[in-house]
């Protein structure tokens, strides 16, 4: 049988192929923006569900969000903010989790509330304080340090596109200025 070890054989399993990424594929972390002061302050919301896959993942029988998820929502909060303070002209990565520090879990049902306040901005990046909460009980306090690519990996090249704000990533900001009401 291909893949397995039978008892008795040499024979050695087969590694699994290797799955093709789709380079469009972007996790969205952030469901909307409540709150969004340019160039100051934003405040985005995540509703935990049940029915998302990963938060299985740990422990089967807990769901709950990874810390490195509740990173990731803080990081999509606070880069949006620092790339909106350069109209989205600039690619924004993550470069450095400063300090990240954790009072609680998150469960399904929580609405997750990610408060990102910018400390200082450059032509190199930014530093930004962060807080986590759910139903104002404190989650995590969480420093990061962003980047502007193309201001400090001079000689490297990148596409033209920014591909680090995506349609997906500006319309979140979109939508909050918008005032988000839909109509039927």
């Amino acid at each position: 049988m291909e893949g397995f070890r039978v008892r008795g054989s040499r024979e050695m399993p087969s590694a699994p192929e290797p799955r093709t990424l789709n380079p469009r594929m972007r996790w969205i972390w952030i469901d909307k923006f409540v709150e969004f002061t340019p160039r100051q302050s934003a405040t985005a919301i995540k509703n935990v569900s049940l029915a998302e896959e990963h938060l299985h993942d740990l422990y089967p029988a807990f769901p709950i969000v990874p810390h490195s998820l509740i990173v990731e929502g803080m990081a999509q909060t606070a880069g949006i903010l620092v790339g909106e303070a350069r109209n989205f002209s600039e690619k924004v990565i993550l470069a450095k989790i400063g300090r990240a520090t954790f009072h609680r879990l998150v469960r399904p049902g929580d609405t997750i509330v990610f408060s990102a306040r910018i400390d200082q901005m450059s032509e190199q990046g930014a530093s930004v304080t962060g807080t986590v909460t759910v139903a104002n009980k404190p989650v995590a306090e969480i420093e990061l340090m962003f980047s502007h690519i193309d201001q400090n990996l001079a000689g490297l090249r990148f596409p033209e596109h920014n591909f680090v704000f995506t349609e997906q990533f500006t319309e979140l900001l979109k939508t909050y200025r918008d005032g988000a009401d839909v109509t039927i």
